[in-house]
Protein backbone atom coordinates (compact mmCIF):
# COMPACT_ATOMS: atom_id res chain seq x y z
CA UNK A 1 0.00 0.00 0.00
CA UNK A 2 2.60 2.81 1.42
CA UNK A 3 4.28 1.60 -2.55
CA UNK A 4 2.00 2.56 -3.93
CA UNK A 5 1.03 5.61 -2.52
CA UNK A 6 4.42 6.90 -2.85
CA UNK A 7 3.96 5.76 -6.67
CA UNK A 8 0.79 8.36 -7.23
CA UNK A 9 2.42 10.97 -5.10
CA UNK A 10 5.66 11.56 -7.16
CA UNK A 11 3.94 10.85 -10.43
CA UNK A 12 1.02 13.24 -9.15
CA UNK A 13 4.11 15.77 -8.68
CA UNK A 14 5.45 15.44 -12.42
CA UNK A 15 2.54 16.29 -13.73
CA UNK A 16 1.25 18.90 -11.63
CA UNK A 17 4.70 20.90 -11.86
CA UNK A 18 4.80 20.07 -15.81
CA UNK A 19 1.11 21.57 -15.70
CA UNK A 20 2.59 24.80 -13.41
CA UNK A 21 5.24 25.69 -15.61
CA UNK A 22 3.23 25.15 -18.95
CA UNK A 23 0.11 26.99 -17.97
CA UNK A 24 1.44 30.67 -19.41
CA UNK A 25 2.24 28.84 -22.52
CA UNK A 26 1.73 29.48 -26.47
CA UNK A 27 1.58 25.94 -27.56
CA UNK A 28 -1.09 26.60 -30.17
CA UNK A 29 2.28 27.99 -32.72
CA UNK A 30 3.98 25.73 -34.42
CA UNK A 31 7.17 26.25 -33.15
CA UNK A 32 5.41 26.58 -29.71
CA UNK A 33 3.82 22.87 -29.99
CA UNK A 34 6.34 21.33 -31.95
CA UNK A 35 9.75 23.09 -30.54
CA UNK A 36 8.77 24.11 -27.09
CA UNK A 37 8.60 27.73 -28.23
CA UNK A 38 12.57 27.50 -29.51
CA UNK A 39 13.17 28.13 -25.96
CA UNK A 40 15.17 25.33 -23.97
CA UNK A 41 18.20 25.27 -22.12
CA UNK A 42 20.95 23.41 -21.93
CA UNK A 43 19.90 21.63 -18.78
CA UNK A 44 16.71 20.71 -20.06
CA UNK A 45 17.78 19.13 -23.77
CA UNK A 46 20.55 17.36 -21.65
CA UNK A 47 17.47 15.61 -18.97
CA UNK A 48 15.15 15.36 -21.62
CA UNK A 49 17.59 13.43 -24.64
CA UNK A 50 19.04 11.24 -22.11
CA UNK A 51 15.00 10.46 -20.72
CA UNK A 52 13.87 9.91 -24.24
CA UNK A 53 16.93 7.60 -24.90
CA UNK A 54 17.14 5.65 -21.39
CA UNK A 55 13.36 3.75 -21.11
CA UNK A 56 12.90 0.80 -19.78
CA UNK A 57 13.81 -1.07 -23.28
CA UNK A 58 17.25 -0.31 -21.62
CA UNK A 59 16.53 -0.92 -17.97
CA UNK A 60 15.06 -4.02 -18.43
CA UNK A 61 16.90 -4.85 -21.99
CA UNK A 62 20.36 -3.82 -21.24
CA UNK A 63 20.59 -5.05 -17.74
CA UNK A 64 18.97 -8.42 -19.28
CA UNK A 65 21.60 -8.70 -21.60
CA UNK A 66 24.54 -7.47 -19.20
CA UNK A 67 23.29 -10.22 -16.90
CA UNK A 68 23.74 -13.02 -19.48
CA UNK A 69 26.66 -11.31 -21.71
CA UNK A 70 28.79 -8.52 -19.38
CA UNK A 71 30.05 -5.29 -19.82
CA UNK A 72 30.79 -6.26 -23.90
CA UNK A 73 27.34 -4.18 -24.03
CA UNK A 74 28.56 -1.26 -22.82
CA UNK A 75 29.25 -0.11 -26.73
CA UNK A 76 26.10 0.79 -27.22
CA UNK A 77 26.16 3.33 -24.59
CA UNK A 78 30.08 4.42 -24.54
CA UNK A 79 30.37 5.54 -27.77
CA UNK A 80 27.53 7.60 -28.14
CA UNK A 81 29.64 10.18 -26.57
CA UNK A 82 31.88 10.58 -29.74
CA UNK A 83 28.52 10.58 -31.91
CA UNK A 84 27.05 13.59 -29.86
CA UNK A 85 30.71 15.33 -30.20
CA UNK A 86 30.07 15.57 -34.02
CA UNK A 87 26.08 16.15 -33.57
CA UNK A 88 27.36 19.46 -31.45
CA UNK A 89 30.18 20.65 -33.58
CA UNK A 90 28.53 19.82 -37.26
CA UNK A 91 25.38 18.46 -37.74
CA UNK A 92 23.32 20.65 -34.71
CA UNK A 93 24.75 24.11 -35.94
CA UNK A 94 24.16 23.60 -39.30
CA UNK A 95 19.93 22.59 -38.86
CA UNK A 96 19.55 25.37 -36.72
CA UNK A 97 21.24 27.53 -39.28
CA UNK A 98 18.60 26.35 -41.52
CA UNK A 99 16.18 26.97 -39.08
CA UNK A 100 14.44 23.20 -39.60
CA UNK A 101 11.52 22.01 -37.54
CA UNK A 102 12.37 18.10 -38.95
CA UNK A 103 15.17 16.28 -40.47
CA UNK A 104 12.96 15.42 -43.21
CA UNK A 105 12.99 19.35 -44.30
CA UNK A 106 16.90 19.26 -45.30
CA UNK A 107 16.05 16.21 -47.84
CA UNK A 108 14.08 18.44 -49.65
CA UNK A 109 16.36 21.33 -49.30
CA UNK A 110 19.15 18.90 -50.35
CA UNK A 111 17.23 16.15 -52.96
CA UNK A 112 13.39 16.97 -53.55
CA UNK A 113 9.75 16.50 -51.96
CA UNK A 114 9.35 12.93 -53.14
CA UNK A 115 12.50 12.09 -50.67
CA UNK A 116 11.57 13.69 -47.51
CA UNK A 117 8.07 12.25 -47.98
CA UNK A 118 9.69 8.74 -47.99
CA UNK A 119 11.83 9.36 -45.44
CA UNK A 120 9.07 10.67 -43.10
CA UNK A 121 6.54 7.86 -44.14
CA UNK A 122 9.58 5.98 -43.02
CA UNK A 123 10.31 7.41 -39.86
CA UNK A 124 6.22 6.78 -39.62
CA UNK A 125 6.44 3.39 -39.89
CA UNK A 126 9.31 2.84 -37.73
CA UNK A 127 7.92 4.23 -34.80
CA UNK A 128 4.87 2.37 -34.60
CA UNK A 129 6.52 -1.40 -35.52
CA UNK A 130 9.71 -0.86 -33.51
CA UNK A 131 10.01 1.44 -30.54
CA UNK A 132 6.93 2.56 -29.17
CA UNK A 133 5.73 -1.38 -28.53
CA UNK A 134 8.62 -1.92 -27.22
CA UNK A 135 8.92 0.77 -24.51
CA UNK A 136 5.26 0.34 -23.79
CA UNK A 137 5.78 -4.11 -23.06
CA UNK A 138 9.25 -3.43 -21.36
CA UNK A 139 7.14 -0.78 -19.15
CA UNK A 140 4.73 -3.15 -18.36
CA UNK A 141 6.65 -5.90 -17.24
CA UNK A 142 8.61 -3.31 -15.02
CA UNK A 143 5.22 -2.07 -13.17
CA UNK A 144 3.59 -5.33 -13.65
CA UNK A 145 6.73 -6.74 -11.48
CA UNK A 146 7.09 -4.31 -8.79
CA UNK A 147 3.43 -3.81 -8.45
CA UNK A 148 1.68 -7.02 -9.09
CA UNK A 149 -1.11 -5.71 -11.04
CA UNK A 150 -2.24 -8.94 -12.06
CA UNK A 151 -2.98 -10.42 -8.81
CA UNK A 152 -4.21 -7.00 -7.49
CA UNK A 153 -6.68 -7.50 -9.83
CA UNK A 154 -7.06 -11.01 -9.68
CA UNK A 155 -6.41 -11.59 -13.58
CA UNK A 156 -3.78 -13.29 -15.30
CA UNK A 157 -0.26 -11.75 -15.72
CA UNK A 158 -1.07 -11.73 -19.61
CA UNK A 159 -4.04 -9.52 -18.79
CA UNK A 160 -2.48 -7.81 -16.36
CA UNK A 161 -0.06 -6.60 -18.58
CA UNK A 162 -2.67 -5.36 -21.12
CA UNK A 163 -3.85 -3.65 -18.30
CA UNK A 164 -0.56 -2.19 -17.55
CA UNK A 165 0.68 -1.23 -21.73
CA UNK A 166 -3.02 0.61 -21.86
CA UNK A 167 -2.42 2.31 -19.03
CA UNK A 168 0.93 3.87 -19.35
CA UNK A 169 -0.28 4.32 -23.32
CA UNK A 170 -2.80 6.83 -22.44
CA UNK A 171 -1.01 8.86 -19.62
CA UNK A 172 1.60 9.19 -22.24
CA UNK A 173 -0.64 10.31 -24.88
CA UNK A 174 -1.57 13.16 -22.43
CA UNK A 175 1.69 14.41 -21.80
CA UNK A 176 2.58 14.42 -25.89
CA UNK A 177 -1.15 15.67 -26.64
CA UNK A 178 -1.63 18.13 -24.01
CA UNK A 179 1.38 19.94 -23.90
CA UNK A 180 3.68 19.31 -27.05
CA UNK A 181 7.58 19.51 -26.81
CA UNK A 182 7.72 21.67 -23.99
CA UNK A 183 5.48 19.65 -21.79
CA UNK A 184 7.41 16.30 -22.57
CA UNK A 185 10.75 18.21 -22.19
CA UNK A 186 9.84 19.53 -18.72
CA UNK A 187 8.20 16.48 -17.57
CA UNK A 188 11.59 14.72 -18.60
CA UNK A 189 14.27 16.82 -17.05
CA UNK A 190 12.92 15.88 -13.51
CA UNK A 191 12.11 12.38 -14.14
CA UNK A 192 15.73 12.05 -16.23
CA UNK A 193 17.30 13.34 -13.17
CA UNK A 194 15.26 11.38 -10.65
CA UNK A 195 16.51 8.29 -12.91
CA UNK A 196 19.87 9.72 -12.29
CA UNK A 197 19.59 9.51 -9.18
CA UNK A 198 17.37 6.51 -8.30
CA UNK A 199 19.46 4.70 -11.01
CA UNK A 200 22.59 5.05 -9.31
CA UNK A 201 21.09 4.20 -5.97
CA UNK A 202 20.02 0.48 -6.97
CA UNK A 203 23.94 -0.36 -7.98
CA UNK A 204 25.06 1.40 -4.72
CA UNK A 205 22.44 -0.24 -2.63
CA UNK A 206 23.28 -3.20 -3.86
CA UNK A 207 26.98 -3.32 -3.39
CA UNK A 208 26.66 -1.57 0.08
CA UNK A 209 24.85 -4.97 1.22
CA UNK A 210 27.51 -7.50 -0.34
CA UNK A 211 30.44 -5.20 0.83
CA UNK A 212 29.02 -5.19 4.30
CA UNK A 213 28.66 -1.33 3.97
CA UNK A 214 31.73 -0.98 1.67
CA UNK A 215 30.43 -0.60 -1.72
CA UNK A 216 34.45 -0.95 -3.04
CA UNK A 217 34.66 -4.47 -1.07
CA UNK A 218 31.19 -5.29 -2.52
CA UNK A 219 32.23 -4.26 -6.30
CA UNK A 220 35.17 -6.41 -5.54
CA UNK A 221 33.13 -9.23 -4.28
CA UNK A 222 31.46 -9.28 -7.43
CA UNK A 223 34.32 -8.76 -9.75
CA UNK A 224 35.90 -11.75 -8.35
CA UNK A 225 32.82 -13.94 -8.26
CA UNK A 226 32.70 -13.21 -12.90
CA UNK A 227 35.87 -11.27 -13.39
CA UNK A 228 34.58 -12.31 -16.93
CA UNK A 229 31.63 -10.39 -17.32
CA UNK A 230 33.58 -6.56 -16.38
CA UNK A 231 35.45 -8.00 -19.98
CA UNK A 232 34.37 -5.19 -22.50
CA UNK A 233 36.00 -6.68 -25.92
CA UNK A 234 33.37 -8.63 -27.35
CA UNK A 235 34.61 -12.15 -28.82
CA UNK A 236 33.46 -12.61 -32.34
CA UNK A 237 30.64 -14.68 -31.90
CA UNK A 238 29.87 -12.78 -28.84
CA UNK A 239 26.43 -10.70 -28.63
CA UNK A 240 28.52 -7.65 -29.34
CA UNK A 241 31.80 -8.49 -31.55
CA UNK A 242 34.54 -5.66 -30.52
CA UNK A 243 34.92 -5.33 -34.40
CA UNK A 244 31.59 -3.68 -35.18
CA UNK A 245 32.44 -0.93 -33.46
CA UNK A 246 34.54 -0.18 -36.89
CA UNK A 247 31.72 -1.13 -39.52
CA UNK A 248 27.78 -0.38 -38.87
CA UNK A 249 28.10 0.50 -35.10
CA UNK A 250 29.44 4.34 -35.68
CA UNK A 251 26.86 5.05 -38.63
CA UNK A 252 23.92 3.86 -35.99
CA UNK A 253 25.78 6.06 -33.54
CA UNK A 254 26.17 9.34 -35.54
CA UNK A 255 22.10 8.43 -37.11
CA UNK A 256 20.87 8.54 -33.86
CA UNK A 257 22.40 11.17 -32.24
CA UNK A 258 22.58 13.79 -35.10
CA UNK A 259 19.87 12.74 -37.19
CA UNK A 260 16.84 10.78 -35.50
CA UNK A 261 14.29 13.19 -35.01
CA UNK A 262 13.20 11.84 -31.59
CA UNK A 263 16.15 13.11 -30.28
CA UNK A 264 18.04 16.55 -32.20
CA UNK A 265 13.71 17.76 -31.89
CA UNK A 266 15.13 19.05 -28.55
CA UNK A 267 18.38 20.50 -30.28
CA UNK A 268 16.16 21.58 -32.30
CA UNK A 269 13.79 23.44 -29.68
CA UNK A 270 17.16 25.67 -27.80
CA UNK A 271 17.06 29.01 -27.34
CA UNK A 272 20.50 29.31 -28.82
CA UNK A 273 23.58 27.35 -30.10
CA UNK A 274 25.23 27.98 -26.90
CA UNK A 275 22.13 26.06 -25.20
CA UNK A 276 21.98 23.15 -28.00
CA UNK A 277 25.67 22.55 -27.58
CA UNK A 278 25.50 22.42 -23.55
CA UNK A 279 22.88 19.87 -23.97
CA UNK A 280 24.53 17.61 -26.56
CA UNK A 281 27.81 18.13 -24.46
CA UNK A 282 26.55 17.10 -21.37
CA UNK A 283 23.96 14.29 -22.60
CA UNK A 284 27.80 13.04 -23.76
CA UNK A 285 28.70 13.01 -19.87
CA UNK A 286 25.43 11.10 -18.71
CA UNK A 287 26.17 8.56 -21.11
CA UNK A 288 29.42 7.78 -20.16
CA UNK A 289 28.19 7.65 -16.53
CA UNK A 290 24.84 5.45 -17.59
CA UNK A 291 26.38 2.23 -18.06
CA UNK A 292 26.57 2.31 -14.16
CA UNK A 293 22.68 2.34 -13.90
CA UNK A 294 21.75 -0.16 -17.60
CA UNK A 295 24.50 -2.80 -17.38
CA UNK A 296 25.84 -2.88 -13.56
CA UNK A 297 23.31 -3.82 -11.88
CA UNK A 298 22.82 -6.93 -14.70
CA UNK A 299 25.81 -8.58 -13.64
CA UNK A 300 25.35 -7.56 -9.86
CA UNK A 301 22.10 -9.91 -10.71
CA UNK A 302 24.37 -12.42 -11.69
CA UNK A 303 26.11 -12.25 -8.63
CA UNK A 304 22.98 -13.04 -6.56
CA UNK A 305 21.21 -14.92 -8.88
CA UNK A 306 23.13 -17.04 -11.05
CA UNK A 307 22.55 -18.03 -14.20
CA UNK A 308 18.97 -19.40 -12.38
CA UNK A 309 17.07 -16.58 -15.12
CA UNK A 310 18.97 -17.15 -17.90
CA UNK A 311 15.78 -18.46 -19.79
CA UNK A 312 14.40 -14.89 -18.75
CA UNK A 313 16.79 -12.89 -18.81
CA UNK A 314 14.74 -9.73 -19.01
CA UNK A 315 12.86 -10.01 -15.31
CA UNK A 316 16.41 -9.31 -14.13
CA UNK A 317 16.07 -6.11 -13.61
CA UNK A 318 12.66 -6.06 -11.71
CA UNK A 319 13.81 -8.68 -9.52
CA UNK A 320 17.08 -6.98 -8.51
CA UNK A 321 15.16 -3.84 -7.60
CA UNK A 322 12.66 -5.45 -5.23
CA UNK A 323 15.76 -7.28 -3.92
CA UNK A 324 17.78 -4.53 -2.74
CA UNK A 325 15.25 -1.40 -2.39
CA UNK A 326 14.15 -0.56 0.90
CA UNK A 327 10.23 -0.88 0.69
CA UNK A 328 9.53 2.52 1.11
CA UNK A 329 11.89 3.83 -2.27
CA UNK A 330 10.38 0.81 -4.39
CA UNK A 331 7.33 3.29 -4.76
CA UNK A 332 9.10 6.60 -5.76
CA UNK A 333 11.54 4.36 -7.79
CA UNK A 334 8.41 3.25 -9.77
CA UNK A 335 7.45 6.04 -11.12
CA UNK A 336 10.52 6.73 -11.89
CA UNK A 337 10.53 4.32 -14.05
CA UNK A 338 7.27 4.86 -15.20
CA UNK A 339 8.11 8.27 -15.58
CA UNK A 340 11.30 6.82 -18.20
CA UNK A 341 8.56 4.71 -19.96
CA UNK A 342 6.51 7.66 -20.67
CA UNK A 343 9.34 10.01 -21.46
CA UNK A 344 10.44 8.24 -24.37
CA UNK A 345 6.82 7.15 -25.26
CA UNK A 346 5.51 10.44 -25.57
CA UNK A 347 8.90 11.98 -27.34
CA UNK A 348 8.42 9.77 -30.12
CA UNK A 349 4.66 10.47 -30.30
CA UNK A 350 5.52 14.35 -30.47
CA UNK A 351 8.50 13.73 -33.11
CA UNK A 352 5.96 11.53 -35.21
CA UNK A 353 3.26 14.08 -35.05
CA UNK A 354 6.00 17.01 -35.92
CA UNK A 355 6.86 14.57 -39.18
CA UNK A 356 3.51 14.25 -40.03
CA UNK A 357 2.32 17.54 -39.58
CA UNK A 358 5.33 19.36 -40.86
CA UNK A 359 6.29 16.52 -43.57
CA UNK A 360 3.26 15.16 -44.58
CA UNK A 361 0.28 16.67 -43.89
CA UNK A 362 1.26 20.65 -44.77
CA UNK A 363 2.99 19.32 -48.39
CA UNK A 364 0.51 17.32 -49.12
CA UNK A 365 -3.32 17.84 -47.72
CA UNK A 366 -2.87 21.56 -46.77
CA UNK A 367 -0.21 23.74 -48.15
CA UNK A 368 -2.04 27.08 -46.91
CA UNK A 369 -3.00 25.27 -43.31
CA UNK A 370 -2.42 27.93 -40.34
CA UNK A 371 -0.50 26.82 -37.18
CA UNK A 372 -3.85 25.59 -35.41
CA UNK A 373 -4.59 23.75 -38.08
CA UNK A 374 -1.21 22.01 -38.20
CA UNK A 375 -1.01 21.14 -34.38
CA UNK A 376 -4.98 20.15 -34.32
CA UNK A 377 -3.58 17.47 -36.78
CA UNK A 378 -0.25 16.73 -34.68
CA UNK A 379 -2.51 15.99 -31.72
CA UNK A 380 -4.78 13.63 -33.84
CA UNK A 381 -1.63 11.51 -35.57
CA UNK A 382 -0.26 10.94 -31.70
CA UNK A 383 -3.94 9.82 -30.70
CA UNK A 384 -3.45 7.36 -33.78
CA UNK A 385 -0.27 6.17 -33.04
CA UNK A 386 -0.96 5.76 -29.25
CA UNK A 387 -4.05 3.46 -30.22
CA UNK A 388 -1.53 1.40 -32.90
CA UNK A 389 1.54 1.12 -30.05
CA UNK A 390 -1.02 -0.73 -27.64
CA UNK A 391 -2.36 -3.17 -29.72
CA UNK A 392 1.49 -4.02 -31.24
CA UNK A 393 2.56 -3.56 -27.67
CA UNK A 394 2.03 -7.64 -26.21
CA UNK A 395 3.48 -9.06 -29.76
CA UNK A 396 7.36 -8.13 -28.62
CA UNK A 397 6.98 -10.73 -26.23
CA UNK A 398 10.00 -13.50 -26.18
CA UNK A 399 12.44 -12.18 -27.95
CA UNK A 400 14.65 -14.72 -28.29
CA UNK A 401 18.05 -12.47 -27.39
CA UNK A 402 16.42 -9.68 -25.00
CA UNK A 403 14.21 -6.90 -26.05
CA UNK A 404 17.18 -4.56 -26.21
CA UNK A 405 18.62 -6.84 -29.07
CA UNK A 406 15.12 -7.12 -30.99
CA UNK A 407 15.10 -3.06 -30.74
CA UNK A 408 18.36 -2.65 -32.39
CA UNK A 409 17.48 -5.34 -34.80
CA UNK A 410 14.19 -3.71 -36.41
CA UNK A 411 16.00 -0.01 -36.02
CA UNK A 412 18.49 -0.89 -38.90
CA UNK A 413 15.67 -2.10 -41.18
CA UNK A 414 14.56 2.48 -41.36
CA UNK A 415 18.42 3.87 -39.76
CA UNK A 416 20.74 2.92 -41.53
CA UNK A 417 19.22 3.00 -45.24
CA UNK A 418 18.17 7.06 -44.12
CA UNK A 419 21.86 7.70 -42.64
CA UNK A 420 23.31 6.82 -46.11
CA UNK A 421 21.29 9.67 -48.03
CA UNK A 422 21.60 11.96 -45.22
CA UNK A 423 25.56 11.66 -44.78
CA UNK A 424 25.65 11.18 -48.62
CA UNK A 425 23.39 14.68 -48.81
CA UNK A 426 25.99 16.62 -46.29
CA UNK A 427 29.24 14.96 -47.44
CA UNK A 428 28.41 14.36 -51.26
CA UNK A 429 27.76 16.59 -53.59
CA UNK A 430 27.38 14.68 -56.75
CA UNK A 431 24.89 12.25 -55.32
CA UNK A 432 21.12 12.74 -57.11
CA UNK A 433 17.85 12.66 -55.75
CA UNK A 434 17.23 9.23 -57.66
CA UNK A 435 20.34 8.01 -57.03
CA UNK A 436 18.99 9.22 -52.70
CA UNK A 437 15.71 7.31 -53.50
CA UNK A 438 17.55 3.87 -54.66
CA UNK A 439 19.54 3.64 -52.30
CA UNK A 440 16.82 3.36 -49.51
CA UNK A 441 14.95 0.76 -51.24
CA UNK A 442 17.68 -1.27 -52.13
CA UNK A 443 19.41 -0.84 -48.69
CA UNK A 444 15.24 -1.61 -47.12
CA UNK A 445 15.64 -5.18 -49.29
CA UNK A 446 18.87 -5.47 -48.51
CA UNK A 447 18.54 -5.62 -44.64
CA UNK A 448 15.27 -7.64 -44.56
CA UNK A 449 16.30 -10.21 -46.59
CA UNK A 450 19.88 -10.70 -45.11
CA UNK A 451 18.62 -10.49 -41.54
CA UNK A 452 15.35 -11.78 -41.44
CA UNK A 453 14.82 -13.69 -44.51
CA UNK A 454 17.80 -16.06 -45.34
CA UNK A 455 19.18 -15.35 -41.59
CA UNK A 456 22.92 -14.68 -43.44
CA UNK A 457 25.52 -15.89 -40.42
CA UNK A 458 26.33 -12.31 -39.89
CA UNK A 459 26.63 -10.29 -36.99
CA UNK A 460 23.68 -7.95 -37.73
CA UNK A 461 25.70 -4.83 -37.07
CA UNK A 462 28.14 -5.87 -39.60
CA UNK A 463 25.19 -5.97 -42.22
CA UNK A 464 24.54 -2.07 -41.16
CA UNK A 465 28.29 -1.94 -42.21
CA UNK A 466 27.74 -3.80 -45.55
CA UNK A 467 24.26 -2.66 -45.86
CA UNK A 468 25.98 1.69 -45.82
CA UNK A 469 28.89 0.57 -48.51
CA UNK A 470 26.20 -0.75 -50.69
CA UNK A 471 24.23 2.25 -50.33
CA UNK A 472 26.86 4.72 -51.66
CA UNK A 473 27.82 2.15 -54.34
CA UNK A 474 23.96 2.08 -55.17
CA UNK A 475 23.79 6.01 -54.73
CA UNK A 476 27.52 6.70 -56.98
CA UNK A 477 26.26 4.22 -59.89
CA UNK A 478 22.35 5.74 -60.19
CA UNK A 479 23.77 9.48 -60.28
CA UNK A 480 26.13 8.58 -62.86
CA UNK A 481 23.06 7.86 -65.04
CA UNK A 482 20.58 10.12 -63.36
CA UNK A 483 23.30 13.47 -62.09
CA UNK A 484 22.53 15.53 -59.91
CA UNK A 485 21.43 19.13 -61.85
CA UNK A 486 20.09 20.95 -58.37
CA UNK A 487 21.84 23.24 -56.96
CA UNK A 488 22.17 22.56 -53.02
CA UNK A 489 21.46 26.19 -50.77
CA UNK A 490 21.94 26.16 -47.29
CA UNK A 491 18.94 28.68 -46.04
CA UNK A 492 20.74 30.63 -43.55
CA UNK A 493 18.04 32.06 -40.62
CA UNK A 494 17.90 33.82 -38.04
CA UNK A 495 15.46 32.46 -35.44
CA UNK A 496 18.25 31.54 -32.45
CA UNK A 497 21.72 33.14 -31.92
CA UNK A 498 24.56 31.28 -33.43
CA UNK A 499 27.55 32.10 -31.51
CA UNK A 500 29.08 28.95 -30.80
CA UNK A 501 29.41 27.84 -26.73
CA UNK A 502 33.22 28.57 -25.58
CA UNK A 503 33.84 24.85 -24.07
CA UNK A 504 32.72 23.09 -26.59
CA UNK A 505 35.97 21.83 -28.02
CA UNK A 506 37.30 21.07 -24.68
CA UNK A 507 34.82 19.38 -23.52
CA UNK A 508 34.39 17.21 -26.96
CA UNK A 509 38.05 16.41 -26.45
CA UNK A 510 37.85 15.31 -22.52
CA UNK A 511 34.79 12.75 -24.05
CA UNK A 512 36.30 11.54 -27.16
CA UNK A 513 39.34 10.55 -24.79
CA UNK A 514 37.56 9.24 -21.77
CA UNK A 515 35.85 6.99 -24.39
CA UNK A 516 39.14 5.54 -25.93
CA UNK A 517 40.05 5.11 -21.76
CA UNK A 518 37.37 3.28 -21.08
CA UNK A 519 38.24 0.33 -23.76
CA UNK A 520 41.91 0.73 -22.61
CA UNK A 521 41.30 -0.19 -19.66
CA UNK A 522 38.64 -2.21 -19.43
CA UNK A 523 40.12 -4.49 -22.23
CA UNK A 524 42.82 -5.51 -21.05
CA UNK A 525 40.69 -7.18 -18.37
Amino acid sequence: MYTAITFIAFTAFVAFYSWFKLRKEKLDSKDGYFLGGRSLTGVVIAGSMLLTNISTEHLIGMNGSSYKNGFIIIAWEVTSAIALVVAAIYFVPKYLKMGLTTIPEYLEKRFDSTTRTLVALFLMVSFIVTLLPIVLYTGAINIESIFNISEVLNVSKEQGLWITVVSIGVLGSIYAIFGGLKAVAVSDTINGYGLLIGGLAIPIIALVSIGDGNPIAGLTKVYNHSPEKFNVIGAKDSVLPFEVLFTGLIINQLYFWSMNQTIVQRALGAKNLVEAQKGLLYTGVLKILVPIIIILPGVIGFYYFGDSLYDKQDMIYPELIKKVLPIGLVGIFAAIVMGAVLSTFNSVLNSAATIFSIDVYKRHFGRNAIDKKLVKIGKLTSAVLAVFAILVAPMVANAPDGLYQLLQQLNGIFFIPIASIMLAGFFLKKISATGAKAALFIGLAFYILTTFVFKLNIHFVHLWGIEFVLNVIVMFAVSYFYPNHKKSVEEEHDYVEMKEWKYTKPMAIALCVITILIYVLLGTN
